[in-house]
């Protein structure tokens, strides 16, 4: 029998991802229980094929399934991400009976073991209910493409082990937005509005089951202003409810003041695929860094209103072209990354979650203590 050899498409590069042949097949399962061989052998037997991260929720049998409309958007708004970098043949491979109407572009695949662990329970209702969204997006020659989902990941997991009492936590999603990604290969892109509305039916489903309180953990810049939308409509929809986001992850003052006691780089060494994401991924997953590549980007066209590093600055929203500013896709100083340096900014990070999670909390035991007094418009009977 021809055995066909896999790709995880997270592990590449994105010159790596550039070099593919673009006949090569690419597949998004829906659900991390597909056996490769199976997945093989629907696409016929190529000699290689390539899986990308799977989605782990928004399908039916997943445990959390958002309506089949906005599974489709969001899945077509990747499968051409992969088109347009030039893949001629690309797939969401789905379990079987499982349509999310995308016609030729879907292969079934029999016998599917769905893992449903993570989605929360009737009995974690009154937790935090942590939504980490990482994306597969390039990060310069030196680290993979899941970089911002195996950080956001390691964030909410050890946010949800370290106060299982407070909080708990969805799989991580790997796939967000990036409107820059024509610039270098490999990037996918799920959508803006279609992302926004994928997510917002996630929470439609979790208020349907009794969940009040979440917390979106962003692992990836250009996720930001639409999960701000997201929490925005979520609010709106829901009063009683309490849903926050934030600006990645260390960004409060004590992310700060920790990035700032280790950091040797200047202003500008931690935008992307710099200091601070290199030595994450130096401690997380080391085997995936390859350091050797490493090349230090930052030549940023900077103004006092606009420049980039970890935490942002200025008073300029703008979105130019990355190639604009960077040749390798990396904006900062990879070249001083440690892997102490990404445990030691770890800790950090799960500890400001960690402090973030109980103000959550704070602040929807305060409020919903003024709606049943009647504060405010709360006792206004129309």
């Amino acid at each position: 029998m021809k055995v066909s050899k896999t790709i995880r498409y997270e592990d590449l590069t994105w010159p790596e991802i550039a070099a593919l042949p673009r006949e090569t097949p690419l597949v998004i399962p829906l659900g991390s229980g597909f056996d490769p061989d199976a997945i093989a052998d629907a696409l016929g037997g190529p000699s290689v094929f390539g899986i990308l991260p799977a989605l782990p929720y928004g399908w039916q049998a997943s445990g959390l399934a958002v309506p089949r409309n906005l599974l489709e958007r969001t899945l077509v708004h990747l499968l051409a991400s992969l088109r347009d970098d030039g893949f001629r043949s690309v797939f969401a491979a789905t379990p079987q009976n499982i349509d999310p109407g995308l016609g030729s572009a879907q292969i079934s695949i029999p016998e599917v073991r769905v893992p449903l662990e993570q989605i929360p329970t009737e009995k974690e209702i009154g937790k935090v209910v942590l939504i980490p969204v990482g994306h597969t997006e390039q990060h310069g020659y030196h680290l993979p493409m899941s970089t911002d989902t195996n950080i956001i990941e390691s964030i909410a997991r050890g946010v949800a082990e370290t106060v299982p009492d407070l909080a708990t936590t969805l799989p991580v999603v790997p796939y967000g937005v990036s409107t820059h990604r024509r610039s270098f290969a490999g990037t996918l892109d799920a959508g803006g509005r279609a992302f926004e509305d994928f997510f917002l039916a996630v929470i439609d489903q979790l208020v349907l089951r009794g969940f009040d309180r979440f917390y979106f953990l962003n692992g990836h810049g250009g996720n930001h202003s639409f999960l701000v939308n997201v929490v925005k409509y979520a609010g709106d929809r829901y009063p009683r409810i309490f849903c926050a986001t934030s600006w990645l992850y260390l960004s409060g003052p004590d992310g700060i003041t920790a990035l700032k006691k280790d950091r040797n780089s200047k202003i500008g060494g931690m935008g992307h695929a710099g200091e601070l994401e290199t030595s994450l991924l130096l401690h997380l997953q080391p085997d995936l860094v390859k350091m050797e590549k490493v090349v230090d980007e930052t030549d940023f066209v900077t103004t006092p209103n606009y420049y980039m590093d970890w935490v942002e600055g200025g008073a300029l929203i703008a979105n130019p072209p990355w190639y604009d500013d960077t040749r390798t896709g990396a904006y900062g100083a990879g070249s001083l990354a440690a892997a102490e340096k990404g445990r030691a900014w770890l800790a950090a990070a799960i500890s400001e979650k960690i402090t973030h999670v109980r103000e959550i909390h704070d602040q929807h035991t305060r409020r919903e203590s003024r709606r049943e007094a009647g504060y405010g418009g709360w006792g206004i009977k129309i």
